[in-house]
C-alpha cells in the first residue's frame, strides 16, 4: 500500500517535533578539567575556564592520582573560603570524577588541607 502525500508529510512534522523536544542533554558537551594537565597543583584553574563555554547540562571531568586529591562541589561560600563544611561527605574519590553542571554557578574544590588554597579551587558559569 502506497503512502499518501499527507501521511509523509505528518511523518516528517512527526520527526521534527520529536527531535526539536528531544532532551538537550544529547547536545552536552563533556569538559576535561586542566585539559592534559587535569586537576592538581600544574595551573590556574580560573586562566583555564576563561573564555570557555559552559552550558546547563555539560560534564565536567575531574582527571586526577586517586588518594592525592578529591573533588567536592561547594557553594560560593565554601569556593571562597576553600571549606567543604558539610559538602565533605559528597568528595568524589576516583580520579576520574564527572559533575553535570547546573545553570548558574559552580563550584568545586579539593578538600585535602591546603590543596584549594594552593589553587585546587574552580568556578564554572553554565548560561
Amino acid at each position: 500500500m502506497a503512502m499518501g502525500r499527507g501521511s509523509r508529510n505528518a511523518a516528517l512534522l512527526l520527526s521534527i517535533l520529536l527531535i526539536a523536544c528531544s532532551p538537550l542533554n544529547s547536545l552536552a558537551a563533556t569538559h576535561v578539567v586542566g585539559d592534559s594537565q587535569g586537576w592538581g597543583f600544574s595551573m590556574s584553574y580560573a586562566n583555564w575556564a576563561n573564555g570557555k563555554s559552559f552550558a546547563p547540562g555539560d560534564t565536567l571531568v575531574f582527571n586526577y592520582q586517586a588518594g592525592l586529591h578529591n573533588v567536592v562541589p561547594v557553594n560560593a561560600a565554601g569556593y571562597r573560603s576553600c571549606k567543604a563544611s558539610g559538602s565533605a561527605s559528597k568528595a568524589a574519590t576516583t580520579g576520574d570524577d564527572k559533575f553535570t553542571l547546573k545553570k548558574g554557578a559552580n563550584y568545586f574544590i579539593c578538600s585535602i588541607p591546603g590543596h584549594c588554597e594552593a589553587g585546587m579551587k574552580i568556578q564554572v558559569i553554565a548560561n
